[in-house]
């Protein structure tokens, strides 16, 4: 490696340069130049070379003025500082060349430098074969940025060539414009929104799509797509979720709806009416999700209650007993640190009959119910970090294929699709 050597690519573009120093490290250090196309400020590339840390030797080869690339002897990873303009949801792309045999897994991590020393995989693994020395582009739909400075890493499994990683804008953050605060005291439920899934279409005015397939931080395998019937409808008064299989191009395509950028939700009942599917490598969900959430840093600080999630493999394939699980995450207590309020309870025929799955929320406790049978609890309001849920949360229905969760065991191979059926999702409060 040149140290402390740095390349600045010609353009006719006009560009914005931030010139940020390296912090300080025994490993490779260099000087850091950050891009933004002021004729596209929807994009943001990055050239490779101008890496701030290395976890290993890398070859800088400058082979004219407009191609210069970072070639890795073996596995590792290039650290790079990245100015995200606009909050939102983003395609990410490299531009590499696999000359060796075997397969290369790319992937990027976000905010390596984070409080809580997580890893956040904002892309799964971005898979190439030998590319007879040729640079290709690869990459994953929809992961989440929020603006301002990203310290990125760039992870490699093996020896590998790269020329730069390109951030593109698909969807700017929705800002939620509506709140509905619920009374909590009273002597009964009365219904203050709802979808009866009654219509021809999906509601647009209630429900955003999420789109993408970059792993959603668990390594799932479906791409989430919109306004495709395929994956989700409405038919004879249900909302239909359907994983598919080999489909788009994608090894399985899905839907996720969420109610962010439309309405939030701040106490009260929220209820829905569902069948989940029994197929091994399914994890059906119907959840909350804090609406302070931008990207993976936002996590679990906003808060996140599961009201429903399933998973195939804890279904029987005949009579359809399985096992639903409701949970609560929060800055302090979540299931990556080990301490997070969960609990389970069988229900019967999750597959074939329709069950109600239910969250009663007051401002101090959480009481989620299968077919009015009360089995969790959390109330742990002491602090911010055990309580984030005096804020709103979005609703979310999903049905995702894999996972460190739902495929733990696989996915079934004999079936092309899976289904969730949602009857109809309803918020109540007391009166």
């Amino acid at each position: 490696m040149k140290a402390n050597v740095h390349y600045l690519k010609k353009s006719v573009l006009c560009f914005i340069v931030f010139l940020i120093l390296a912090c300080n490290s025994s490993e490779n250090q260099k000087i850091a130049l950050v891009n933004i196309d002021l004729t596209n400020p929807k994009e943001v590339k990055i050239e490779v070379e101008n890496f701030t840390n290395s976890s290993g030797s890398v070859i800088i080869e400058k082979i004219n003025d407009d191609l210069t690339f970072i070639e890795s002897e073996n596995e590792g990873w290039l650290a790079l500082d990245v100015n995200i303009p606009t909050a939102g949801r983003y395609k990410l792309e490299i531009h590499a060349q696999n000359k060796g045999d075997g397969t290369v897994n790319c992937w990027i991590e976000d905010y390596y430098d984070n409080k809580d020393e997580r890893q956040y995989n904002i892309t799964g693994n971005i898979s190439f074969e030998n590319t007879e020395s040729k640079f290709i582009t690869l990459g994953k739909d929809g992961s989440p940025l929020n603006s301002g400075l990203h310290r990125i890493k760039l992870h490699y499994n093996k020896s590998v060539i790269i020329d730069w990683v390109k951030f593109s804008l698909i969807k700017k953050h929705d800002i939620t414009p509506k709140t509905y605060l619920q009374k909590t005291v009273g002597k009964n439920w009365k219904i203050v929104w709802s979808d009866e899934f009654e219509d021809d279409f999906i509601d647009t005015s209630k429900w955003t799509y999420d789109i993408g397939n970059w792993g959603w931080g668990n390594g799932e395998e479906q791409y989430y797509t919109k306004n495709r019937t395929e994956n989700a409808r409405i038919e004879n008064g249900n909302l239909i979720i359907e994983a598919r299989k080999n489909d788009m191009g994608n090894l399985w395509t899905s839907a996720r709806l969420t109610t962010r950028g439309k309405a939030s939700f701040l106490y009260g009942k929220i209820e829905f009416r569902a069948k989940v599917p029994h197929y091994k490598g399914n994890w059906a969900a119907g959840w909350l999700l804090g609406d302070e959430y931008v990207d993976e840093l936002s996590w679990p600080y906003c808060g996140e209650i599961d009201i429903l999630e399933s998973v195939g493999y804890e279904m029987d394939d005949e009579t359809g007993k399985g096992i639903a699980h409701a949970s609560a995450n929060s800055g302090g207590r979540y299931f990556k640190l080990g301490n997070q309020p969960t609990n389970t309870v069988e229900v019967l025929n999750m597959n074939n009959e329709f069950h109600t799955y239910a969250l009663e929320w007051t401002p101090d406790s959480l009481k989620v119910l299968v077919d009015d049978n009360h089995y969790f609890t959390y109330s742990d309001t002491s602090s911010e970090m055990t309580w984030p849920f005096s804020k709103p949360q979005n609703i979310i229905l999903n049905l995702t294929i894999g996972g460190g969760w739902g495929g733990y065991y696989g996915i079934d191979e004999n079936t092309n699709s899976q289904k969730m059926l949602v009857d109809y999702v309803r918020v109540y409060e007391l009166q």
